[in-house]
C-alpha cells in the first residue's frame, strides 16, 4: 500500500502519511486491545475514507501501545486515490479570473478536499479514543478510566511528567541517569510535596475559619501580622529569633500582600504557578538550543564551503572538507540554489537573544521560587505553632 502512496505523490516535499500513537490499557488482554483498536480506526478513519495501517507494540515492559499510520488522500470505492486539495480561482469584483503576468497563469488558491488537517481533529480523535477505551474497560469489568484532557483542564493539582522516549527510557533501565529522567524525578518529588501540603492546607484553612467564627476571615497577611504583634508585645523572642528576623518578617508580609494572597490555598497556588512557569521556560529553552546547534553547523559548513570554493588548488584534506560541506548544504537547502547565510545568521542572532532572555528569567525565577519556598515554610511554622499554643491553652482552661 505504501508503495502505491509513494507513486501517487509527485511533489518532492509531499506528506505521505500521518501517524497517531495511542497507549493501550494494561488491564486489557492482547486480543481485547486488538479488537478495541480495530473498532476505533474503523469508526473514525476508515469510515472517513482513509486507509489505515496498525502496528501493536508490547514488549512486556508495561507500555503497550499502537502506531496508527493514516493515508493523506481519500481512497475511493473504485480503487482510485482521491485528491488532497483542489484549486479555486481568485475572482475580481466583477467575477472574472485574475491573470498573474509574472507566473503566467490565473491566480488561484488551494482548498483542502477533506477536513483531516484541521487542528480541531486532534482533540476530536483524542476524545473519541478516551470514550471508546472507557467503554471497553467498563465492558470487561475494570474500574480504571482514562481522560484525554490535561491535568490543568481536569482541575487536578498535579504537574505532568514528560515523555522519556526510547533512548532515554533504555538508558534509565540500565541505571544511566538522563536529563528527562532527572526532570521526571524532580516532578514526582514536587507532586508528592504538593499532595502533602494540600492536606496541611486543608487543616490550617479549616482552623483559620474556626478562629474567625461568623466574622469575615482576615487575609493571611493580616492574620500573620496579628500573631507577630501579639508575640512581640508579650516579649516572646522565639518568633523573631528562631523562625526569622525582622527583615524576613517584612519580606514575608510584603510577598503575601503584593501577590494578593488571601489564604493558605492562595499561597500554595502561587507557589505552584511559579514552579509551572519554571518548567515552561525549560520547555521553551530546549527547542531553541536544538535550533541554535543546527544553525551553528549550517554556518560552519557554509564557511568551509566559501573558503574552499575560491581557493585553487585544494589540498587533499581541503577537497574532502569542501565535498563534505557541499553535500551537507545540498541536503539542508531544500532545492534552493543560493546558500541563505544571511538568513541563518539573522535567525541565530535572534535565537541567541531569546535564549539569553529565557535564561535570565529562569535564573531570576529560580531565586524567586527559593525565596517563596522559604516564606511558605515560615508561614506554616508560624500557623502550626500558633495552633499548638491555642490547643495547649484550651486544654489548660478545661483542666481548671
Amino acid at each position: 500500500m505504501w508503495n502505491e502512496v509513494e507513486k501517487i505523490e509527485k511533489a518532492k516535499n509531499a506528506q505521505l502519511a500521518r501517524e497517531i500513537e495511542i497507549s493501550l490499557p494494561r488491564e486489557l488482554t492482547r486480543e481485547q486491545s486488538i479488537s478495541l483498536v480495530r473498532e476505533y480506526v474503523k469508526r473514525h478513519f476508515v469510515a472517513a475514507g482513509m486507509c489505515v495501517d496498525v502496528c501493536l507494540h508490547d514488549t512486556g515492559g508495561g507500555n503497550p501501545h499502537a502506531h496508527i499510520m493514516l493515508t493523506m488522500r481519500p481512497f475511493a470505492e473504485g480503487g482510485e486515490w482521491g485528491a488532497k486539495q483542489k484549486k479555486e480561482y481568485i475572482l475580481d469584483k466583477d467575477g472574472n479570473k485574475i491573470y498573474d503576468p509574472k507566473k503566467r497563469q490565473y491566480k488561484c488558491k488551494s482548498i483542502p478536499a477533506t477536513d483531516w488537517n484541521e487542528q480541531t481533529k486532534a482533540e476530536e480523535w483524542r476524545a473519541a479514543w478516551a470514550e471508546l477505551c472507557n467503554q471497553c474497560l467498563e465492558q470487561y469489568g475494570h474500574a480504571e478510566r482514562i481522560d484525554h484532557r490535561s491535568y490543568e483542564r481536569q482541575g487536578i493539582d498535579q504537574i505532568p511528567t514528560v515523555h522519556l522516549g526510547v533512548a532515554a527510557s533504555t538508558m534509565e533501565k540500565r541505571g544511566i541517569r538522563t536529563e528527562r529522567g532527572d526532570l521526571n524525578r524532580e516532578i514526582e518529588v514536587t507532586n508528592q510535596r504538593l499532595r502533602q501540603l494540600k492536606a496541611r492546607i486543608s487543616k490550617l484553612q479549616n482552623w483559620l475559619k474556626e478562629e474567625a467564627g461568623n466574622t469575615e476571615p482576615p487575609t493571611l497577611a493580616d492574620y500573620i501580622q496579628g500573631i507577630l504583634s501579639r508575640k512581640a508585645q508579650a516579649g516572646k523572642p522565639g518568633y523573631s529569633q528562631s523562625l526569622y528576623n525582622l527583615k524576613d518578617a517584612a519580606k514575608m508580609l510584603n510577598f503575601l500582600q503584593t501577590n494578593n494572597i488571601m489564604d493558605m490555598a492562595g499561597l500554595d497556588e502561587k507557589f505552584k504557578s511559579m514552579i509551572g512557569e519554571q518548567l515552561d521556560i525549560q520547555g521553551k529553552l530546549k527547542p531553541v538550543e536544538r535550533r541554535l546547534a543546527t544553525l551553528k553547523k549550517h554556518l560552519e559548513q557554509a564557511d568551509i564551503y566559501f573558503k574552499c570554493k575560491g581557493k585553487k588548488p585544494l589540498t587533499e584534506a581541503e577537497q574532502i572538507l569542501f565535498t563534505t560541506a557541499k553535500d551537507y548544504l545540498k541536503g539542508v537547502m531544500n532545492g534552493k540554489t543560493t546558500i541563505p547565510t544571511k538568513t541563518w545568521k539573522e535567525e541565530y542572532a535572534k535565537l541567541t537573544a531569546e535564549r539569553k532572555t529565557l535564561n535570565q528569567r529562569y535564573l531570576a525565577l529560580k531565586e524567586e521560587v527559593k525565596e517563596a519556598e522559604k516564606i511558605r515554610k515560615s508561614v506554616y511554622s508560624i500557623l502550626r505553632q500558633e495552633q499548638r499554643e491555642q490547643q495547649t491553652r484550651r486544654a489548660q482552661d478545661m483542666e481548671r
